[in-house]
């Protein structure tokens, strides 16, 4: 049995006395629903002498407003609650959607989007227990010095497995970060690194405190797929996500982003202009997304064949852009 290391426990009031004991005690990890940091704790994949618990905290649980005012999710909503809050059964359902695909209900009941945003990017040869990890060779990741998946890179590509980050990426969505200096705001795009280790622009002493989604001001449909060994519990080895933004029955906008195939979600928008000024049809979709796969660069260090991942990409982008344009997805000719 794998067992917790010996850690102090604070479970703060406020988010401001949550910043305070972070950013003051060396070692403090924030903790919210803990389905990703635990096991890594136990699998002594992190330093922690302190879990500073974000569970006091009720008002980063709270989910206001709609998709035609601007949708505020507070860090601490629960992926089940945001999987089936009303809001999101339209316009954004991409984002409903990828929170319903994590993992198991009892998992999407405990784990947060604020902490499924954070998660931290995977690798076959560091999610491990410390005793597989000791007998194959420490990684670059974590007390070794070479990535066991490229040994001739400087850098880990350990990759991206949030199902909501390339969401958040394709809405333009923004995360509010609280700090000892005060609050500030910036895109989910400019959240994360291209880095298996430093992979994101979050400081350790800063609390996200919520996901903000703009009021949308024309019609907007959106789509989420994943690719995964089981229909349930695994993590995405491919995530596609997918918005269109539409005008008088043409695409005005498209935009996209891929998760799991990079240390960070990767950004497809530019590939997916073909589409402005067109009513898509199933020619089109497939045209597009051929060329859209071009980013996705899957290693060895993940779930299946990375051949079969990246063969795979093209056909995901096709069926979340036919979905996204009410076309029937799995009819693609991709």
């Amino acid at each position: 049995m794998l067992r917790l290391p010996r850690l102090r426990y604070a479970r703060p009031a406020s988010v401001r006395e949550a910043v305070e004991t972070v950013a003051t005690q060396p070692g403090a990890m924030l903790l919210a629903g803990g389905t990703d940091l635990l096991p890594n704790l136990k699998r002594r994949q992190f330093d922690a002498t302190m879990l500073v618990s974000l569970g006091g905290i009720p008002e980063l649980r709270a989910i206001e407003g709609d998709d035609r005012s601007g949708l505020r999710i507070g860090a601490g909503a629960t992926l089940d609650q945001v999987a089936s809050h009303p809001a999101l059964t339209d316009g954004l359902r991409a984002l409903a959607q990828a929170c319903a695909d994590v993992s198991t209900p009892q998992i999407r009941m405990m784990g947060t989007i604020g902490g499924n945003l954070m998660v931290d990017p995977r690798c076959n040869y560091y999610n491990q227990t410390e005793h597989w990890r000791r007998a194959v060779g420490y990684c670059l990741k974590r007390d070794g010095d070479i990535c066991l998946v490229a040994r001739s890179s400087p850098r880990c590509w350990a990759i991206s497995s949030s199902d909501s980050a390339p969401v958040a990426v394709a809405l333009e969505a923004e995360v509010t970060l609280e700090g000892p200096s005060g609050a500030r705001r910036l895109r989910v795009s400019e959240l994360y690194r291209d880095d298996g280790i430093a992979y994101t622009t979050r400081r350790p002493e800063e609390v996200i405190t919520a996901l903000e989604l703009a009021p949308v001001d024309r019609r907007l449909t959106s789509a989420y797929w994943k690719l995964r060994r089981r229909g349930s519990f695994d993590f995405p080895i491919l995530g596609v996500a997918v918005a269109c933004w539409w005008e008088d029955g043409v695409v005005a906008r498209a935009r996209g982003a891929l998760g799991a195939v990079g240390s960070h979600p990767v950004d497809i928008s530019d590939y997916l202009s073909p589409l402005q000024g067109a009513r898509p049809d199933g020619d089109l979709i497939a045209s597009v997304a051929e060329r859209a796969d071009k980013p996705s660069r899957p290693l060895d260090n993940a779930d299946l064949s990375h051949y079969w991942r990246k063969r795979m990409t093209r056909v995901y982008i096709e069926r979340a852009l036919r979905q996204a344009c009410g076309l029937e997805p799995m009819a693609g000719l991709l």
